[in-house]
Order: C-alpha cells, then sequence, then structure tokens
C-alpha cells in the first residue's frame, strides 16, 4: 500500500493530534520560552509543529503552525505579524519537504540517512523561519533596527538548531510515529474498504 509521500490522512485522529500539538507549541512557545533579550527568546514550540508536519503532512504541519500562532496572538494581545505567521507556517511545512518518506509509507530508509534528512529540514527551518522571515517580521512591521537585533537573532538560531536536531530525530525514531503510522494505516485501509 502506497500513498503520495505529502499526502495528509484527515479523520478524527489527525485532527485531535493536530489540537494536542497546538496546544503543545503554545504551551512551549508562549508560557515556557526564555527571553535572551532584543526580541529573542529561546523556546520549543516549533518542535510541535516540526512534528505535526513529519507526522500528518506538509499541510497538516503549516495548519498547526498557522492555528498556533493566530491563537498565541490573541492569547498574548499582540496584532497578527503576516510575516511571523507565514515563518509559522513554514515551521511545520519545511521539515516535511525535506523528509521525502511520508509517515505511511512503506519505502524505509537507514535510520542514519533518516537522521541526515531531518536535520537538514531543522536546519533550514530555523536559518528560513527564526533567522530570515520572522527577523524580516519585526524589522519590517514592528520597526526595530535590523543590525540592533540581527545578533540577538543568530544566537537564538545557533543555540536552537542542535536542540532542535536531536529533538525532531529523537520523536520521530521514538515508539510515538510507529503508533501513529498503525492508525493512519487502519484509517487509510477503511477508506479502501467499500461500504455495504
Amino acid at each position: 500500500m502506497q500513498r503520495n509521500r505529502y499526502q495528509t490522512v484527515w479523520c478524527t485522529y489527525t485532527l485531535v493530534s493536530l489540537g494536542a500539538l497546538t496546544a503543545i507549541n503554545l504551551i512551549l512557545s508562549r508560557f515556557l520560552a526564555i527571553n535572551i533579550g532584543g526580541f529573542g527568546r529561546i523556546q520549543l514550540g516549533s518542535i510541535a509543529r516540526i512534528m505535526a508536519g513529519l507526522w500528518f503532512g506538509p499541510l497538516a504541519g503549516g495548519l498547526c503552525g498557522l492555528v498556533s500562532d493566530l491563537l498565541g496572538c490573541l492569547i498574548q494581545g499582540y496584532a497578527v505579524n503576516p510575516l511571523i505567521t507565514f515563518a509559522a507556517i513554514l515551521w511545520g511545512v519545511i521539515p516535511a519537504l525535506f523528509f521525502p518518506e511520508g509517515i505511511c509509507s512503506r519505502n524505509s530508509v537507514s535510520r542514519k540517512s533518516g537522521i541526515l534528512r531531518l536535520c537538514a529540514g531543522t536546519i533550514i527551518a530555523c536559518l528560513v523561519c527564526t533567522l530570515l522571515i520572522t527577523t524580516a517580521g519585526l524589522v519590517l512591521f514592528n520597526g526595530l533596527n535590523l543590525y540592533t537585533i540581527l545578533p540577538t537573532r543568530a544566537t537564538q538560531t545557533l543555540l536552537q538548531i542542535p536542540v532542535y536536531c536531536v529533538l525532531v530525530s529523537l520523536l520521530y525514531y521514538s515508539p510515538v510515529t510507529s503508533q501513529i503510522r498503525q492508525i493512519l494505516y487502519i484509517q487509510m485501509e477503511r477508506r479502501k474498504t467499500p461500504a455495504m
């Protein structure tokens, strides 16, 4: 049984899981973040967006990023910054695109190759989302000076990259992924079976 590698299996389980990952993102990024000054903060919330994309497909990861950013703005009373919201969406999309074997694919890659792909996608997401797009959003929409905030943003990115790579790899190669894979296989089989 093969499926399009970027297809999302939309079912109740997927929607509930995305809701849980969105809640985890909000807790980790809004309430358990460490501010490092200069509009930089260390947080692990984007891990939930990345895992949403890896477990359920890029579309689901992007949806998790969108909803979590909009709810986060609502909770903290911020105006929505379109570039930062776009970066939140990309957090769930980019790593999933770098890992070509979807969770429901029978084609498996070696663990070493898989970890390298997961890390490559995570590093690109960190650089694009945190260092480029979010920084541009802070400069263009909040009127901040690029040269003032860039050192802090670069430090934040450099601190996040190794932590994110390790956590994403550990989570993807954990028993949780196997359980999600089994549930999604069952859902796909049910859809293929004609109703009587």
